[in-house]
């Protein structure tokens, strides 16, 4: 059973993970640049299918149902990270790598950096459905939801501000 030391190790972490992803932030709004070369469409549908897993996982925790629900946040991140794999693959085919310049570098260390935290949460929901162990479920819960908010701060600051 987790102790208060666990409970705070595991708020200790996500606020450091607050910090690293304000850095990142502020990195890329310093960069910003003016290319459109982002499809607003496509990103909506990597939106919705992270949104939706933050439904499926809280009802993996309020449910006596985790199996089912956790499956199906765990489909919902891995097509989350495919799309995205996608997107970069397609922007680098297109010449606007990170490479290409400060803007896209930060770009790209933003959202990748997000998306390895997407990845490491669908290896601890792979990790308890394996062991069939979900004593962490309300960490994960949280730690998925924290990934929501900052996805949301993506869309909104890199997608949405950037075709204005």
């Amino acid at each position: 059973m987790p102790t208060d030391k666990t409970t705070l190790g595991f708020w200790l972490y996500i606020m450091s993970d607050c910090v690293l992803f304000a850095s990142l932030f502020a990195t890329f709004a310093v960069l910003r640049g003016s290319e459109d070369i982002f499809s607003l469409p496509f990103v909506f549908v990597q939106t919705l299918a992270l949104l939706i897993s933050s439904f499926t996982v809280g009802l993996a925790f309020v449910t006596k149902k985790q199996n089912t629900f956790l499956i199906l946040t765990l489909l919902l991140g891995l097509g989350f990270l495919g799309l995205e794999v996608y997107e970069f693959k397609n922007l680098m085919l297109e010449g606007f790598g990170p490479s290409h310049s400060a803007y896209l570098s930060s770009f790209f260390a933003l959202v990748g950096t997000h998306g390895l935290h997407v990845a490491a949460g669908c290896l601890w929901m792979l990790v308890m459905l394996v062991t069939q162990r979900f004593y962490q479920l309300q960490r994960l819960v949280l730690f998925w939801h924290f990934l929501d908010i900052i996805w949301i701060f993506i869309f909104t600051f890199v997608y949405l501000f950037g075709i204005i």
